[in-house]
Parts: structure tokens; sequence; C-alpha cells
């Protein structure tokens, strides 16, 4: 365990009174979320070893959270219609990270009757895009210094009005993974895995309320790897969910993603621990995929449709109009060109150079056994010749 003593990152009173004079507001709604910044707050200023820059960021960045939520509230109070919005149907992407899930995303966020979460809203819901008269002031704009180095980065194809993660949404109630992209704060993620997180998706329904109000109703495309922890809780909130989900090699996905981890928090800290990076991915996404197995064998697999990072490679376009055949919705021919043409800028996106297996403490074969079960899965769910 690391520890430095007397950290930076103002105390949790402190944010919320600074948040409040910044913003003229008082109400941050439902009061779950002030356990997650406590603990949040406190692993970073005792595990982190942030730098002066990881210090200013990590503090702009939870401080945009809670201004949004205040802001959030304030919409909801001066429009309390927006509780009687409906999210049908929506569409999560859920996998292990690094199988090829943020190009899908982005895929089918180019069909122009969907909805989906782009990238300047994510951090900064509000004011409600619905509300907004001309050119939007966020688009193109970071929200933050974190947010900078998060979403600037080039191991995923980003864009202007880009498909994002739920990460921002679930910050709001400080139970997301963002924040240890962010930093190495080994008591928040053990606390975050074990955390329950209904009220986290509760409020993540009450944001995409406010950011569908007053716009057409399009269903949903979401995606989150974070989500395949939490089945559970997130189809109590959305009962109508369906899924789809990406496969890859877990021993190239597990080395993968501690490597985009280390990318950023090396940023804000100069003592990274790469070993503990590579040890906190294999254990996180093992016990989500244990979990991910066991939602589909309690009865969830009608909810998913499957497909290998291999085979999106191949025919990525055929691989969306699978998806479409399933979900029972047509491909218009605008959809299709749209998505031939982002494929086409963006193919060398997804490729980047084989980290170093050795720097994170993870041997690639051991990592294949610890998800066994998985491989198992893998080649009756998306076969494409990997499992053994």
């Amino acid at each position: 365990m690391r520890h430095r003593i007397g950290g930076r990152i103002p105390p949790p009173r402190d944010l919320t009174e600074r948040a409040e004079k910044e913003t003229g507001l008082s109400d941050f709604g439902a009061e779950g979320f002030r356990e997650g910044l406590k603990i949040l707050v406190d692993s970073l200023n005792s595990e982190a070893r942030l730098n002066a820059l990881g210090e200013s960021a990590l503090t702009q960045r939870i401080l945009l959270h809670l201004k949004q939520r205040l802001e959030i509230e304030a919409w909801y109070r001066r429009h309390p219609e927006i509780e009687d919005e409906e999210i049908r149907n929506p569409l999560f992407g859920v996998s292990l990270p690094r199988t090829g899930s943020s190009a899908l995303s982005f895929l089918l966020a180019s069909d122009p009757a969907v909805r989906y979460l782009r990238v300047w809203e994510s951090s900064r819901p509000c004011p409600p895009p619905g509300m907004v008269e001309g050119p939007d002031p966020r688009r193109g704009v970071s929200a933050s210094s974190a947010d900078e180095q998060l979403k600037g980065g080039t191991r995923t194809p980003t864009g202007i009005d880009g498909a994002m993660e739920c990460q921002d949404l679930m910050a709001l109630d400080f139970r997301s993974q963002i924040f240890q992209a962010f930093a190495q704060i080994p008591r928040y993620s053990e606390w975050l895995l074990q955390a329950d997180l209904s009220g986290t998706y509760a409020y993540h329904k009450r944001v995409l309320k406010l950011l569908q109000w007053r716009q057409p109703r399009r269903p949903w495309r979401l995606k989150a790897p974070t989500h395949l922890l939490y089945l559970d809780a997130l189809v109590a909130t959305y009962p109508d969910a369906r899924f789809v989900m990406t496969h890859r090699d877990p021993g190239e996905v597990i080395l993968s993603v501690a490597a985009v981890y280390a990318d950023i928090a090396g940023k804000f800290s100069d003592a990274l621990d790469h070993a503990w990076l590579g040890e906190l991915n294999l254990r996180t996404w093992s016990e989500a995929m244990r979990r991910g197995i066991a939602f589909r064998d309690a009865g969830g697999d009608p909810r998913f449709h499957d497909i290998h990072f291999r085979a999106m490679l191949a025919d990525p376009i055929g691989q969306v109009r699978e998806l479409y055949a399933w979900l029972g919705e047509p491909i218009s021919p605008a959809f299709a060109r749209s998505m031939a043409d982002w494929w086409q800028s963006n193919e060398n996106a997804q490729r980047m150079p084989r980290p170093d297996a050795t720097l994170f403490a993870l041997d690639p074969d051991a990592v294949r056994q610890h998800f066994s079960e998985y491989r198992a899965r893998m080649e009756r769910w998306a076969p494409f010749g990997e499992a053994a």
C-alpha cells in the first residue's frame, strides 16, 4: 500500500461548499453520493501520490461533478416535467475493455435515428441540450484538465461529436471507474468493486431524462465496460435494457487496459506502480466476467448479442447489420454510408503498440487461466477460433 503524508485535495465539506458558492445553489439531490466522495478524497490524499498537475486536475474534476449535480437538481426544480420523460429499450455496450467496444459505439452513433452520449455533454450535461439555442458552447471544449487528458488521448477514436462512455454520469454519484483511471487509489477501487450502484443507476437515468428533454425521443445507445460488474443494479433501473457484448482474448485485453491506465494516471503522478495497475485490472475484470457469466446464466442471456473483436475488424458494418437484425431495427442507407465513412477515417486508430507485459507483471498465459471459464463461453457466444 502506498502512502503520502498530507494530501492536498480539499476535504469533502470544503469541496461541496465551494461548489455551492460557485453556482449559488445548495441542493445536491439524493445524499448517497457523499459516501463515495469521502472515500475517494481520502484515498487520493493517502494513496495516490499525486503531483501538482494531479492535485489540480482531480480537484477540478471533483468540483465539476459536484457543480453539475447542483445544476441538474436546479433544472428539475424549475421543470418537474422532466421526470415524466421515459427511457425506453436502451442498448448498453458491455464487455471487457479494449475489445472494440469503443469503435462499435462510434459506429452505432452514426445512426441518425438514435441518441447517444456525446463527448462534450458527458461531463457537462447542463444546460440541457434541448434548452440551448444555436451552437452549443460546450461542443469541442474540455470541461477540465483531467477531462482533456482522458478524452484527448489517442488510444481510442475520438471526435468532436463522438460517443462517450457512461463513466461521467456515474461519477456524479462518485461511483465510477473514471477515478481509478486518473490515480492509484487502492482503497477506493476495493470499495467500488463491492459497492451498491442502485442509486448510481437511478441518477444515471435522471441525467438521461434531462438530456432527452425537449428533444425528439430516440432510442439510447450507451456503453461502459463497468456495467458488466453491476448488471443486476442496471436492469433494476432499466428493466427493458438489452446488451451488445464484444469479445477478445483476455491475455491481450488486460495488458492493453493496464497500459491505458498508465498513460492517463502517469500524467498525474510521478510514482506510478505499473505492477499494481496490472494486478488491479486483472482482479477487476476477472470479477466482472464472473458476474457477467452469472447474470447470463441466471436468465439474462436472451438480452445479449455477441460480437468477436476479430469479426469487427474483418467486417464492422456486417457485424452492425447482424446486431440490428437482432434488435429488429432497419439500417438506413444514410446510416450505412456514415458507418463506412467513419470506419475508413478511423480504422488505423484501432491499432496500438503492444505494451511490455513484464512492466505490468502480467503473463498473458497466466491471465488466460484466470479467464478459463469465460474463454470457454466466448467460444460459444462469439466463436472466432481463439478459445483453447
